[in-house]
């Protein structure tokens, strides 16, 4: 029987502003990414984040992102690896502090938006982000695009790492993500959506916006908390694995 996480980017909201629905959407996952102030997200909202993840029996992990509340984490920026690794590191600490603070604990490390998307292609910038998980907790989960640098580097630094997947997003020939900037970047149909993941976690496979088949290993199925669209996708993409006896849960303790 196969094993599936599902994961979802939440905590984004940030003093007055809202963003997603964070106390629908955690019913539905097993795995909680949570903002860490950079790009969304305030220690109020870390705070109550961590709360209902452990509530609801939602496995927490770090979000790390650029600075950059503006462009919500979403704009590259010309930063070098050692300040990546310290910006890391630094927005990591401070989750796993409201983490022990609340009984609880941190269980893996996912970087957020632009920073998620230049680990995938330089192998410094992945080596930084897996060097700080290293050396802030070795027995930390490193989430990373799957068949990208950020996971190799994770397993070059001997970290468990979970190669993830996007029910929402396009994918290009070499397996990255499509540009926000490109109008085909995400997918909102929710019955289209959800075939290709079933089809990511059966047969380690994707159709490529080109029409070509690439690889693929689906560990844990992201879907954007942000999205308006979100809690409909994970409810229909939850049954659907259901119905395919597809269980959702920790699925690299299987490995």
């Amino acid at each position: 029987m196969k094993c599936v996480d599902l994961n979802s980017d939440i905590g984004e909201s940030y003093g007055l502003y809202k963003i997603g629905n964070d106390k629908e959407v955690i019913k539905h996952i097993s795995s909680a990414n949570i903002a860490c102030g950079y790009h969304a997200g305030d220690h109020n909202v870390m705070v109550e984040t961590v709360k209902m993840a452990n509530t609801n029996n939602v496995y927490i992990g770090a979000h790390p992102g650029l600075p950059d509340l503006l462009g919500f984490g979403r704009r590259e920026m010309n930063i070098s690896p050692k300040e990546i690794y310290h910006l890391t590191l630094y927005q990591i600490g401070a989750l796993a502090a409201i983490t022990q603070a609340h009984g609880t604990q941190l269980v893996h490390v996912k970087p957020h938006g632009a920073l998620y998307n230049m680990a995938a292609r330089s192998r410094s910038i992945a080596g930084a982000i897996a060097q700080a998980v290293t050396d802030y907790n070795p027995s930390l989960i490193l989430f990373g695009l799957s068949g990208s640098e950020l996971i190799q580097a994770g397993k070059e630094k001997g970290l468990l790492t979970a190669s993830e997947v996007f029910a929402d997003r396009t994918y290009q020939s070499d397996g990255t993500l499509t540009s926000r900037t490109d109008p085909n970047a995400m997918i909102h149909d929710v019955k289209f959506a959800v075939k290709r993941i079933i089809r990511m976690v059966q047969e380690g496979k994707v159709t490529a916006t080109d029409g070509t088949d690439i690889d693929i290993t689906a560990d844990t199925v992201c879907v954007h908390g942000d999205e308006p669209a979100a809690l409909e996708f994970i409810m229909e993409l939850k049954s659907a694995l259901t119905k395919e006896n597809i269980v959702i849960g920790k699925s690299w303790s299987k490995k």
